[in-house]
């Protein structure tokens, strides 16, 4: 593996509920208007959250539960669990349908990690959101529709990264995940112009490639 080489999700199982039990549905804490689940799975968490996120943009569907696993994949508790899953709802098994296709197109095909060595060991997430859908916008305190960096990285790289794409851009931090996560990373979520947020990717990226490059080069 080279440096910046992607480092892709796999969605690890996916399954429907057509007309969820309305029984159930109160525990879940659904709206009357959510009939329909779709359940996923992936063994790469911040892929996934983006990859729902997006799904919100291409059918009527909700992201109602996102949650990492603790640890990671690599501890993950069975083998179609990976480190997240995730829930999308809607009123029809079709746009839930729908919105599962688009989750797993870009979970698999867009959302990636990058290498920040050649082992592929150092993994870290510099991505740009061009326009949030529903879930993110939420997560992040922003209308749907404005643009997002959305930075991960191990905690001291993070940490370092996140400063540095702050100072990089006009941009503004709306949620910040201390380390450790569930998966023992960290990052935040920067907001302001498109133009603004790849600059401040673009920056944290640099920073966890010197790290990476120089780990005790302080």
């Amino acid at each position: 593996m080279a440096v910046l080489d992607p480092i892709k999700a796999t969605v690890l199982a996916a399954r429907m509920i057509s007309n969820v039990d309305r029984g159930y549905a109160e525990h879940l804490k659904l709206d009357p208007r959510h009939r329909a689940l779709g359940l996923v799975t992936s063994d790469i968490d911040d892929a996934l959250y983006v990859a729902l996120d997006e799904a919100t943009k291409f059918a009527e569907v909700e992201v109602v539960y996102a949650k990492s696993f603790y640890a990671g994949s690599g501890n993950a508790s069975g083998p179609l669990s990976g480190e997240i899953i995730g829930i999308l709802a809607g009123p029809t098994p079709a746009e839930v349908s729908a919105g599962l296709d688009a989750c797993i197109a870009h979970c698999e095909q867009e959302a990636f990690f990058y290498a920040a060595d050649e082992a592929g060991e150092l993994a870290f997430f510099p991505h740009l959101v061009s326009s949030t859908g529903s879930f993110l916008s939420k997560e992040a305190g922003i209308a749907q529709g404005e643009p997002l960096a959305y930075l991960i990285a191990p905690p001291l790289e993070a940490t370092y990264a996140l400063d540095a794409a702050m100072k990089a851009a006009d941009v503004e931090m709306k949620a910040f995940y201390e380390p450790p996560s569930e998966t023992n990373f960290a990052g935040g979520l920067l907001t302001g112009s498109q133009s603004a947020c790849r600059a401040a990717a673009a920056a944290f990226q640099e920073a966890v490639l010197d790290v990476a490059r120089n780990p005790r080069a302080y």
